[in-house]
């Protein structure tokens, strides 16, 4: 079963219109370079971006931009623009109930992944766009750091 990316590539291109505002273009192809996607699939998630009022755009040109301020948007609610209230994990429906283990292990189940999902989803909630930003920039500040390192041994 193949995992879908398209939270984390719309916290990135999120992030990209933040930093790379006001410095390139924000075209689809631009962001889709960053994504190492298509421009069909960021404008997908784009469109779904600006209905869940996250992003503000103009059809035709490429100057998308945050509809809030990057502090005011958290990740949970990038998740809820994007994959809806989609359950974090599933649970095969197709088990024996004439085995003690199928006949009881969606019920268990069921109750520490929505543990699990309601810890994540807290998570999500507090963590804000501006926070992955941040740390984006302090990861290339360390990389910047230790080339220029390099570069005068």
């Amino acid at each position: 079963m193949k995992i879908s990316t398209r939270f984390s590539d719309s916290i990135q291109i999120l992030a990209f219109i933040d930093i790379y505002q006001d410095i390139i273009p924000l075209t689809s192809n631009n962001i889709a370079d960053s994504v190492e996607t298509s421009p069909v699939v960021v404008r997908r998630l784009m469109s779904a971006l600006s209905k869940a009022g996250l992003i503000n755009t103009v059809h035709g040109t490429a100057d998308p931009q945050l509809a809030r301020k990057a502090t005011e948007i958290s990740l949970y609610d990038v998740f809820l623009a994007i994959e809806g209230d989609a359950h974090l994990f599933a649970i095969d429906k197709r088990t024996n109930p004439a085995c003690i283990v199928g006949a009881n292990i969606q019920e268990t189940l069921n109750e520490y992944y929505q543990q699990a999902e309601n810890a994540a989803k807290a998570k999500l909630a507090a963590t804000t766009l501006q926070d992955v930003i941040n740390t984006i920039r302090v990861k290339q500040a360390q990389k910047e750091a230790l080339q220029r390192k390099k570069a005068t041994k």
